[in-house]
C-alpha cells in the first residue's frame, strides 16, 4: 500500500518558485488539490453556519404557523432540523469529512482510507480536550477558580469591569499550566456567570469573545509543556520553559494586559451601565441529587482536592491517551459517588468540541503539501505574517508542527513562525483548538450563532497588539 498522504520527502521535482512547486505537487498527486478544495469548502461553510440556523428557524416558524392555522399539532420539521444540523459549527468538518473519505476510498481504496483515519491521524488532542473540558467545567473546579478570581476582582470593587479584566488577564495565563482548553473552559464559564449574564451590547460581546480567544492563544507561552503550538516544537527544537518564557512569554503578558486595558477604556461607558444592573444569578445547574435541596451543598475541601488531582493527572499525561482516558473513567466513578457536590451531568458540549477537532485534524493532515513549502519560502517578517494568516484557517498547532518539517530552519525563523501561529489563534473559531470550547460555552449569549466576521473584528485589535508585542519589543 502506497503511503498516504504522499510524504513531503518523496516529491522528486523541486522547481524554483512556490507556485511552480505547488503545481508540480498537484501533478505528482492530483488528490492534493481535491483534498484542499474540500477543506476550503469546509472553512467557507463555517462562515455561513449562521445562515443555516436562520433558515432553520424561519422554516420551523412557517411550519408552526401552518399547523396552527390548520388545527394540527405542532411537530418539529425534519427539513428545519437538517438545516439546524448544517448550521452547527462543531459538525462542519465532520460533514465535509464524508466526501473526503469517499474520495480516498474511490481513488486509493478502503484499506488506504482506513489506514489514514486509524493510523495516519492523531486524535490525542481532540480526546484530551473532551476530558479536560469535562473536568474543568465541574462545580468544584469552577468554584475554586471563581474564589481565586474573586479575590483579585475584589481589589477593583467586584464590579463587572473588575471581574471582566481579572478573568481576561489571569484566566488565559492559566493556559500555561492547566493547558489552554482548561483555561478556556474556566474563563468562559466565569465570563458567562459574571459578565455575559448581564446582557452587554453586541459590540462588547464580540470584543470580549475575540479578546478571550487571542489572550488564550498567546497566554500558553509561559511554559513549554501546556500550549499545543509550543508542544509541537519544544522537543524537535530543544526549547524549554526558560527559553520559551524569555522569547515569548513576557511579550505575551504585555500584549494580554495592553489589549485588555484598551478594550476596557474603549467600552468604559458600557461597563458603567453594566454596574447598575442586577447581580448575576448563579446559573450553575445542580446535579440531580443536589437538586433535592434548596441550594447546592457546600463542597468539602477533600472533594475539591481529589478533583484537582484528576486535573493534574490529565495534564501531566496529556500525550498519553490511554492514561488520561483511564483516569477519566476513574473520575466518573468518583464523580458519581460525590454527585451532590458536582455538576458533570451533560457531555454534549465537550463531545461536540472533540468532534469538531477530530474533523479538523482529519482534513488538516492532508494540507502539508502546500503549507510546508509556503512557510519555508518566506523570510522572517513575511513568515510571521504568513503563519498568522494561515493560522486563521488551520489549527495553529498544525502550523508549528509543519514548521518542524522544514530542514535547517533558522532560529529567527523558528521564533517568527511560532509567534505568528499564536498571534493568529483568535481570528477564527478554527484557529486554535480551545476556541470551539469557548464558542460552545458562550454561544447561547449571541443571536442564533457567533458570526465569524464579527468575531474576526473583535479579535483584530488584540491580534494587532500581540503582533506588535512579539515583533517590536
Amino acid at each position: 500500500m502506497a503511503p498516504f498522504p504522499t510524504p513531503l520527502s518523496s516529491y522528486a521535482a523541486q522547481p524554483e518558485g512556490l507556485a511552480a512547486l505547488l503545481v508540480a505537487r498537484i501533478e505528482a498527486d492530483p488528490f492534493n488539490a481535491f483534498a484542499t478544495v474540500i477543506f476550503l469548502l469546509a472553512v467557507l461553510h463555517t462562515f455561513f453556519a449562521a445562515r443555516f440556523i436562520d433558515a432553520s428557524h424561519r422554516l420551523q416558524h412557517r411550519r408552526d404557523a401552518e399547523a396552527a392555522a390548520a388545527g394540527r399539532p405542532v411537530v418539529p420539521s425534519v427539513a428545519a432540523e437538517l438545516l439546524h444540523f448544517l448550521g452547527e459549527v462543531e459538525v462542519v468538518f465532520a460533514i465535509w469529512g464524508v466526501p473526503l473519505v469517499l474520495a480516498i476510498v474511490l481513488s486509493r481504496g478502503w484499506a488506504t482510507a482506513a489506514h489514514y483515519l486509524n493510523d495516519g491521524v492523531n486524535y490525542t488532542e481532540p480526546m484530551f480536550v473532551v476530558v479536560i473540558m469535562a473536568l474543568a467545567s465541574t462545580r468544584p473546579i469552577v468554584e475554586l477558580a471563581e474564589s481565586a478570581v474573586r479575590r483579585v476582582a475584589g481589589i477593583g470593587g467586584g464590579t463587572p469591569a473588575a471581574w471582566w479584566m481579572t478573568i481576561l488577564t489571569i484566566g488565559p495565563l492559566l493556559g500555561s499550566f492547566i493547558t489552554e482548553p482548561g483555561a478556556m473552559t474556566i474563563s468562559a464559564l466565569l465570563l458567562a456567570r459574571q459578565f455575559y449574564d448581564l446582557q452587554p451590547k453586541a459590540a462588547l460581546k464580540y470584543a470580549t469573545l475575540g479578546l478571550l480567544f487571542v489572550n488564550v492563544s498567546i497566554g500558553g507561552t509561559l511554559t513549554h509543556f501546556a500550549a499545543p503550538p509550543i508542544l509541537m516544537v519544544a522537543r524537535p527544537w530543544g526549547w524549554d520553559t526558560a527559553s520559551v518564557l524569555s522569547r515569548l512569554g513576557w511579550r505575551a503578558v504585555v500584549a494580554i494586559v495592553s489589549s485588555t486595558l484598551i478594550y476596557r477604556l474603549v467600552f468604559r461607558a458600557e461597563f458603567r451601565a453594566l454596574a447598575t444592573r442586577r447581580p448575576v444569578p448563579d446559573t450553575f445547574p445542580p446535579s440531580p441529587e443536589a437538586a433535592l435541596f434548596d441550594a447546592p451543598l457546600p463542597i468539602p475541601w477533600w472533594v475539591t482536592v481529589v478533583y484537582l488531582l484528576f486535573v493534574v493527572w490529565t495534564v501531566v499525561n496529556a500525550h498519553y491517551p490511554a492514561l488520561f482516558v483511564v483516569g477519566f473513567l476513574f473520575f466518573l466513578g468518583f464523580d458519581r459517588a460525590t454527585a451532590a457536590y458536582s455538576t458533570l451531568t451533560d457531555f454534549k458540549t465537550p463531545l461536540l468540541v472533540g468532534f469538531f477537532l477530530a474533523g479538523l485534524v482529519v482534513h488538516g493532515g492532508l494540507q502539508a503539501w502546500w503549507i510546508a513549502p509556503t512557510l519555508s519560502a518566506l523570510t522572517e517578517t513575511p513568515l510571521f505574517l504568513g503563519a498568522t494568516f494561515l493560522t486563521a484557517f488551520n489549527d495553529n498547532a498544525l502550523i508549528t508542527y509543519l514548521a518542524t518539517l522544514v530542514p535547517n530552519l533558522d532560529e529567527a525563523l523558528k521564533h517568527a513562525v511560532v509567534q505568528g501561529a499564536v498571534t493568529g489563534g483568535g481570528l477564527t473559531v478554527i484557529a486554535n483548538a480551545p476556541n470551539p470550547a469557548g464558542q460552545a460555552l458562550l454561544g447561547r449569549f449571541f443571536d442564533d450563532a457567533v458570526h465569524p466576521l464579527y468575531l474576526f473584528a473583535g479579535a483584530a485589535v488584540p491580534t494587532a497588539i500581540a503582533a506588535a508585542a512579539f515583533r517590536l519589543l
